[in-house]
């Protein structure tokens, strides 16, 4: 697959779940892709599209290593995301990434550096706190979550936060919340 096939694809109306899964199964083979398909995410964003970002999302949960090369792109440009269909995939991704670097594998914490780690800790406070819907918010939460257990300071504010919105916050909220606040209770936070 070149590059103007992968564009026209994206940008040729939306995708149904089979055709996202289609593609993704064909960029398995072509990691090269990647940064092609990151780049569309941010662009399709500012259009209110959504296609990239989907399949971007379907990608990385088979293969997060793709995203490595472009780490230092992705943590720079999440701030600039607006658009939720947008948001929530790019937070899933985050989730994933910091499971993986968190767990330990080699290949994640070889790569990123403190500085994207930061960067990642100033946009899931964003969008954890921001008027963003429910799966963001739970992605971001489990993020920072993770991203606790580098920087301290983290714990004390997230639960302070869980305290003062999980009484007023959706079903799924209440579900993530109630089990986070469950580990830095456990974590003696």
């Amino acid at each position: 697959m070149k590059e103007e096939q992968l564009y026209r694809r994206l940008n040729s109306g939306r995708l149904s779940k089979t055709e996202i899964d289609e593609l993704v199964k064909e960029l398995m083979d072509y990691p090269n892709l990647t940064e092609m398909l990151l780049q569309e995410v941010f662009r399709q964003d500012k259009e209110h599209d959504f296609n990239a970002s989907w399949v971007f999302d379907h990608l990385m949960r088979k293969k997060l290593k793709y995203l490595l090369p472009h780490f230092e792109f992705f943590s720079k440009e999440l701030k600039n995301l607006v658009s939720e269909s947008c948001l929530r995939p790019m937070a899933h991704t985050c989730e994933l990434i910091t499971i993986a670097y968190f767990k330990g594998e080699k290949e994640f914490v070889n790569v990123i550096t403190n500085q994207q780690l930061e960067r990642l800790v100033d946009v899931c406070f964003d969008w954890f706190i921001g008027n963003h819907k429910v799966a963001t918010k739970v992605f971001a939460m489990s993020s920072l979550f993770e991203l606790g257990k580098r920087f301290d300071w983290i714990y004390p504010e997230l639960k302070i936060i869980l305290e003062t919105t999980i009484g007023n916050s959706t079903a799924g909220y209440k579900s993530r919340g109630k089990k986070t606040l469950e580990k830095l209770i456990a974590k003696g936070i």
